[in-house]
């Protein structure tokens, strides 16, 4: 059984909560994780990938020379790959779509593997309340002083906590999320993972 300490606001120690060892305590999957980021990655990219063929690129309606007699190579257009300001060979002319499909036990455990990952390198602050009651950056400042919290932190609630949304977002290292959208790039890429008890149950269920 994996047993995390539960903290109040101030950083004091309040009492000790079980977490589910399916979830928390799993042998963490590379492969799908990595996967996973990778999907997400991806399917933000815009794929505004397009390029200009000779039918498309503008300009180059009149021969450039006559086609005997000059001396020079035979040119039917200025609009020709061999020209400066010409089209492009082989170019893609269609966006493209980056993205691709994992299936769904794959995500689980890849979500999984993200969360034993923060459980397991003591990267999970769980609290009895995450309850803000200031939009005040610098209150929000003092609280992750008290907490000693340091890096990239990325706070997790089940309710819209909207004061904790405008405490933070002005800070680089502070970013916030609500307890279903929770995944793995977010949870990867943050230092530490600051919840409350609710949080922790809703992941639960949501996963067991």
């Amino acid at each position: 059984m994996t047993k995390i300490s539960v903290k109040n606001i101030n950083g004091e120690k309040v009492k000790d909560l079980t977490l589910t060892d399916s979830i928390w305590n799993i042998e963490v999957n590379e492969d799908s994780l990595k996967k996973m980021i990778r999907l997400q990655l991806d399917a933000a990219r815009q794929g505004t990938r397009g390029t200009k063929t000779r039918g498309t690129v503008s300009g180059g309606g009149r021969k450039p020379w006559k086609q005997k007699g000059t001396g020079r190579a035979r040119q039917g257009s200025t609009r020709a790959a061999q020209w400066r300001g010409g089209a492009i060979v082989f170019g893609g002319i269609e966006n493209r779509d980056y993205s691709f499909k994992i299936n769904k036990k794959e995500r689980v455990l890849a979500l999984k593997s993200a969360l034993t990952s923060k459980a397991q390198n003591k990267e999970l602050v769980v609290l009895d309340s995450v309850k803000f009651d200031s939009m005040k950056t610098k209150d929000l400042i003092k609280l992750m002083d008290d907490l000693k919290l340091s890096g990239k932190v990325m706070f997790i609630t089940v309710d819209d906590n909207e004061k904790l949304y405008m405490a933070g977002r002005n800070l680089q290292n502070v970013a916030y999320i609500l307890a279903d959208e929770i995944n793995c790039y977010d949870l990867i890429n943050a230092d530490l993972v600051v919840c409350d008890e609710a949080t922790v149950k809703y992941i639960e269920e949501v996963l067991k």
